[in-house]
């Protein structure tokens, strides 16, 4: 990552939590809906992560940055999901082009201080003017420090969990509803599903 170019916008992302999370939402949904939930599109996701992040639409760029585990090869519950085909590959869509870039962790570094040194590395970076992070709540903890010395007038950081998170030096947005809507779930649908 030493030779990398950085762009305004940055999604770091806990794959293999992003997966997990779309994986239960794809088991509680089917059982609400009775119906199949299809995989979550990636590119729906990380557009919605990038619009929940605060970025308007436009001709923009964003890099997309899945971190993920050693033996993991895929996301099972994302189109496209294999890591090997995403890695190097973008899209064009209504809020500009997004590049990914996949990375995994090494026998001797873990997933948490992997995150740690990529955040540090992005948090001094002048040009990243938005970066969107999604990490297991559990993870937020040790990264809060970082975070703080991150966010400032000029950078907007926002954090995606599963839960609410109090305090910090951050925007916090739930990860569930960018999942949502790249699985096709609507609100609608619940609303109507639950009233019947």
């Amino acid at each position: 990552m030493e030779k990398t170019e950085w762009t305004e916008n940055v999604i770091l992302a806990d794959a293999d939590y992003a997966d997990r999370v779309a994986f239960d939402l794809t088991v509680n949904f089917e059982r609400m809906l009775g119906r199949r939930i299809p995989q979550a599109d990636m590119a729906q996701w990380t557009e919605c992560v990038a619009l929940d992040g605060g970025l308007q639409e436009g001709s923009h760029e964003v890099q997309v940055i899945l971190v993920h585990d050693r033996q993991a090869r895929e996301l099972k519950n994302f189109a496209p999901g294999k890591y090997e085909e995403l890695n190097g590959k973008a899209f064009s869509g209504r809020l500009g082009e997004f590049t990914f870039t996949t990375v995994q962790t090494e026998e001797m570094a873990g997933k948490a201080d992997l995150l740690s040194d990529m955040l540090q590395v992005i948090g001094h970076q002048e040009g990243v003017k938005r970066l969107m992070l999604i990490v297991a709540d559990q993870q937020l903890d040790g990264l809060r420090p970082l975070l703080k010395r991150i966010d400032s007038d000029s950078r907007r950081t926002t954090v995606f969990t599963m839960q609410p998170v109090q305090g910090g030096a951050f925007r916090h947005e739930l990860l569930g509803y960018s999942l949502m809507a790249a699985l096709g779930i609507s609100g609608k649908e619940i609303d109507e599903k639950l009233n019947r």
